[in-house]
């Protein structure tokens, strides 16, 4: 499986190179000949630091609403978990048994 990341291209190098900002602040310089026509202020997808596809705005928010969903969901079965487990807090880890 891979994985790509969605970014916004903040500037184009005359070598074909795209520099993109990600939702955590970090910008990488990537390979912009794959797809034609990037400009800076297009949504795309990164993988292995090759821009494989171009993003409208509505697919990039659909996205991070996605994204935003599926984190949510992520801590409720976090906390369904710890009680579960007896009442842990966050970041506890249960002792196994059996140690003298």
């Amino acid at each position: 499986m891979c994985l790509g990341i969605p970014g916004k291209v903040v500037q184009i190098k005359d070598n074909g190179i795209a520099v993109v900002e990600f939702s955590d602040g970090v910008s990488i310089e990537t390979d912009a000949n794959t797809i034609e026509g990037i400009r800076p202020g297009d949504y795309v997808i990164v993988h292995a630091g090759i821009i494989i596809s171009k993003l409208t705005e509505e697919q990039m928010e659909e996205w991070a609403r996605d994204i935003s969903d599926f984190i949510k969901e992520l801590e409720e079965k976090e906390s369904e978990l710890l009680e579960m487990l007896g009442g842990l807090e966050e970041g506890e880890v249960a002792e196994e048994g059996g140690k003298d």
